[in-house]
């Protein structure tokens, strides 16, 4: 896990106290991909390579390791 990820999302299930993220890994995607799933075969492009997207200012991207808690 990265050091020093601050999350201020209390109910996300990675959250840990001190406003700390404690998931294993992040992952960051641009706000227009925000409901795709790449990790399904059909979302991958033909070579089976991760997608590259840029984005022009932080506004438009997301935090996908997002998770509830429950």
């Amino acid at each position: 896990m990265p050091k020093g990820v601050a999350c201020s999302v209390a109910n996300c299930n990675f959250w840990e106290e001190g406003n700390n993220c404690g998931a294993k890994e992040i992952k960051v995607e641009i706000d227009q991909h925000a409901g795709v799933r790449f990790n399904e075969e059909f979302a991958g492009d033909e070579l089976g390579v991760f997608h590259k997207d840029q984005a022009k200012q932080s506004a438009a991207t997301c935090c996908l390791t997002f998770k509830p808690k429950e």
